[in-house]
């Protein structure tokens, strides 16, 4: 029997018509998008965003900067979206341009306007069990098991992936809910025997269709974050996906599972810290 698929375009909506509702009744949301240089697809997610925030009633001001601006006046224009009331959450598309250094203008955005969650001070907050504004993909994750009401207390999570906005942060969350949470990456060892025993599988490793159907395990949760274009033109997951769909026993797809889940999670971020703000 095929697997339930996890529908997080639906979800999605769902959540952006909550947030629609609340900021229409605090009256003000202010988002600032930053995006420095010519990046194709960062152009893409900054269209989508700042399309997903408008519609949410959100005051969205987009920022499009020269790939050639310095390190230093990109700091000082930080610190001016910092210093502006008008302006709730605050986020900095990645990556940046190679003179840049990422982590220097990620610690200097206003962690309470750290919508990524990226910033250490929100990184430490949800290490230590106290989250305040957390990473949107593993949030939009969350809020599909809850949804889908997937048990997660004792359940074994493996989670493919270890970076810094899914692996980890995801890995935290699941263990915050009881569950007994396994991290891989490329360096492990029988990672295919692991995938296995997991009642709950996040692929977040970047490789198209990277889990076949034999690492899953019979009735698991498949939470795939992968977004990779094929030689073809068309999409894939980090997942096999009509191979795994005939053994788990929930499933998202790729397009239309995680994907529009973490731009309506941003956008919860946002009226999250702007009602921070207003308290």
């Amino acid at each position: 029997m095929a697997a339930t698929i996890i529908d997080g375009k639906a979800l999605a909506a769902k959540v952006r018509a909550e947030v629609a509702d609340e900021v229409a009744e605090l009256g003000h949301v202010g988002l600032a998008t930053v995006l420095v240089g010519d990046d194709p697809a960062s152009h893409v997610y900054i269209n989508s965003k700042q399309k997903m925030a408008t519609a949410a009633g959100i005051e969205a001001h987009d920022h499009r900067l020269p790939g050639d601006m310095s390190q230093d006046d990109l700091l000082a224009f930080i610190a001016e979206l910092n210093a502006d009331d008008s302006i709730d959450g605050l986020l900095v598309q990645l990556p940046l341009p190679d003179h840049i250094e990422e982590h220097t203008i990620i610690e200097a955005i206003d962690p309470a306007k750290d919508i990524d969650g990226i910033h250490p001070y929100n990184a430490g907050r949800l290490m230590m069990g106290r989250p305040t504004l957390v990473p949107a993909t593993p949030r939009g994750i969350m809020r599909m098991l809850e949804e889908y009401e997937i048990e997660l207390q004792g359940a074994n999570a493996v989670v493919i992936g270890r970076s810094n906005i899914v692996g980890k942060p995801v890995a935290l969350l699941l263990l915050q809910k009881d569950a007994t949470v396994t991290i891989c990456h490329s360096k492990t060892q029988d990672l295919a025997a692991l995938a296995a025993q997991a009642d709950i599988l996040v692929a977040a490793i970047g490789r198209a269709k990277f889990v076949t159907g034999a690492m899953v395990k019979p009735g698991a949760c498949v939470i795939d974050v992968g977004i990779n274009r094929l030689p073809d033109g068309t999409l894939a997951g980090d997942v096999d996906y009509a191979a795994a769909r005939e053994v788990a026993g929930w499933i998202t797809p790729v397009p239309g599972g995680v994907g529009p889940m973490t731009i309506a999670m941003l956008l919860e971020n946002c009226l999250k810290a702007a009602n921070e703000s207003a308290a």
